[in-house]
């Protein structure tokens, strides 16, 4: 009678710990599907844009005039006045110019630069000269000079000077130069800013 006592005990340990064994199995399985679903579950993240300042903009016209293309030119310009009775008077002189293209940013309208989305358009004034003064005097000397002249003179050539420069520098393949140049360092300017998107359009002179 006891050795039957003895293997019934023994039955009911055996089948204690298997169900301790198929509990402890349950709890592993749920705690690694647990895990398994959280790393499976599909995140959504939102792309976060850089908005346009208002000081990034200010920052932008207080650049004032903003050169992109500058041209060293150099001008011969001669006259000759007849005389009957002597040998007839002439003048030479030559004359140096930088004119300097570029946009003037205080021309800029309202609305010029705005953000759309995650793009940034920019609608700038067009190319000009930016400075009309750009004969240097200081070194503008004759190369040859006989007789007398007066001022009117020495206007009339500086003249002929200026609108040779104007014609051989203001020509379309240096405006396009130009607006390539300012293309490029704005869209610099404002990726460093944090715009990555930029729509940059330049009007063209009337």
């Amino acid at each position: 009678m006891s050795r039957r006592r003895n293997n019934t005990s023994k039955i009911g340990d055996s089948a204690k710990l298997l169900k301790q064994i198929v509990t402890l199995a349950i709890i592993i399985i749920a705690v690694v599907w647990y895990y398994k679903s959280q790393n499976d579950t599909v995140e959504v993240e939102v792309e976060q844009t850089i908005d346009l300042t208002p000081e990034q903009i200010t920052s932008l016209k207080d650049i004032g005039q903003w050169e992109f293309l500058s041209i060293a030119d150099e001008e011969m310009v001669d006259t000759v006045r007849k005389s009957l009775i002597f040998s007839d008077d002439q003048l030479v002189r030559i004359y140096y110019g930088t004119l300097r293209l570029g946009i003037d940013m205080s021309k800029v309208q309202d609305g010029w630069i705005k953000k759309q989305g995650d793009t940034v358009r920019v609608n700038l004034p067009p190319i000009e000269l930016l400075d009309k003064d750009f004969i240097d005097e200081a070194r503008t000397h004759s190369f040859y000079e006989s007789g007398k002249w007066n001022g009117r003179d020495l206007s009339a050539l500086y003249k002929r000077a200026y609108n040779n420069m104007m014609r051989r520098c203001l020509t379309r393949e240096n405006i396009q130069s130009a607006e390539d140049n300012a293309i490029s360092q704005f869209n610099m300017i404002l990726k460093t800013m944090g715009h990555d998107n930029v729509i940059i359009r330049i009007n063209k002179t009337i």
